[in-house]
């Protein structure tokens, strides 16, 4: 179950002045990190073999998610995928290291949409060594390309006399977190963001679809409307764990890969964080996404089993009803039947949802 929000207020008259507060460097890093780090993210030579960088299935784009909107993201390798979406990273960043809340009964925190990595930069080294991302052998050769890089000059400029393989990757690390963290990546300049400062008004089905996220479509239970304590602003995740009972996605190109890779072929199960703690009752949680950007970060879901926002909000008002829309469940243990599922939306009701969430996307222009 999501943590739970409670609010005095629906509207946004408390979040104007909570948003503001934090309007210019809402993250003090200095630029020659940032820099360094968008260098690094941009690398095209330290996969194997090269051509494949961060970016490439995080762009900028596209929210800094699949840049063609890919269910699943080819490796450096032909015909090599893993078995998730790639999630954007813009706002996600901010996660808070895991725990667990004992009063909601959920984890929060962490990287990755199972939650195993605890800090941005150890979730930037996995990616590295991924056979189906990057496919490195080893850090030592990941640290042998960036020796011959034009920016390890400035790595050693600004960490200083690095040696050892593990000072080299972490500084490299460090630094990819800190361009993650910047404004280039989570700039917070969605319509949303102008509206709660009263710079722009929403037109009445965007104001209806607030309501509606506020109150009878439950959304803001997970993707909260309170501003987030470090940086003053709205990140629309709670960042806990959930099963919405998503189906799965029969043309994940996972389940063709090799038995080196995919042991279990198309038997596989994502059973999520459930997978990495070994607990039962969290089977087929995930992270709770940040919904900035996500007019234009799908296809939607672990697995991208859904290509439109429309049929997102249609799930999840209709998943329970058994209409023939939507397949089984990929696990059918643990689904959040309080929050979604039966949330008698009219159709009017879910466009007006869906014209409310396309005020989150970044670059907002009249």
């Amino acid at each position: 179950m999501c943590a739970k929000v409670f609010f005095s207020s629906i509207l946004l008259a408390i979040l104007s002045s909570s948003c503001t507060k934090y309007d210019n460097d809402y993250v003090t890093i200095p630029n020659e990190k940032i820099d360094l780090g968008r260098a690094i993210f941009f690398d095209t030579n330290l996969s194997n073999p090269v051509g494949q960088s961060c970016a490439s299935c995080h762009s900028p784009e596209k929210g800094f998610s699949d840049p063609t909107n890919r269910a699943i993201s080819q490796g450096a390798v032909a015909n090599a995928f893993g078995n998730r979406n790639a999630p954007s990273l813009s706002y996600g960043v901010f996660s808070p290291k895991q725990y667990y809340n004992a009063i909601d009964q959920t984890y929060i925190g962490g990287f990755f949409l199972d939650g195993r990595s605890n800090s941005l930069e150890n979730q930037f080294i996995h990616p590295l060594l991924n056979t189906v991302e990057m496919n490195n052998n080893s850090i030592h050769d990941v640290v042998e390309k960036i020796k011959a890089a034009s920016y390890f000059q400035k790595i050693k400029s600004i960490y200083g006399a690095i040696v050892s393989d593990s000072e080299i990757i972490n500084a490299v690390a460090d630094a990819v977190s800190v361009y993650e963290k910047s404004s280039e990546v989570s700039s917070f300049t969605s319509k949303f963001d102008y509206y709660s400062k009263q710079l722009v008004d929403f037109t009445a089905d965007e104001q209806k679809g607030l309501l509606l996220f506020s109150g009878k479509a439950k959304c803001a239970n997970c993707h909260i409307l309170d501003a987030d304590e470090n940086t003053g602003k709205v990140l629309f995740t709670d960042f806990s764990y959930d099963n919405i009972g998503v189906p799965k996605n029969n043309n994940n190109p996972f389940y063709t890969q090799p038995t080196s890779v995919n042991a279990l072929g198309t038997s596989y199960i994502d059973y999520g964080i459930g997978a990495i703690n070994g607990h039962n009752v969290d089977r087929g949680k995930f992270k709770v996404p940040t919904l900035r950007n996500i007019a234009i970060t799908g296809p939607y879901f672990h697995n991208g089993v859904f290509a439109t926002l429309k049929q997102v909000i249609h799930f999840y008002n209709t998943r329970d009803l058994q209409t023939g829309e939507f397949a089984p469940p990929e696990v059918s243990e643990n689904i959040n039947i309080e929050e979604s599922g039966n949330l008698n939306l009219t159709l009017d009701e879910e466009a007006q949802l869906e014209k409310f969430l396309l005020t989150l996307t970044d670059h907002y222009r009249k």
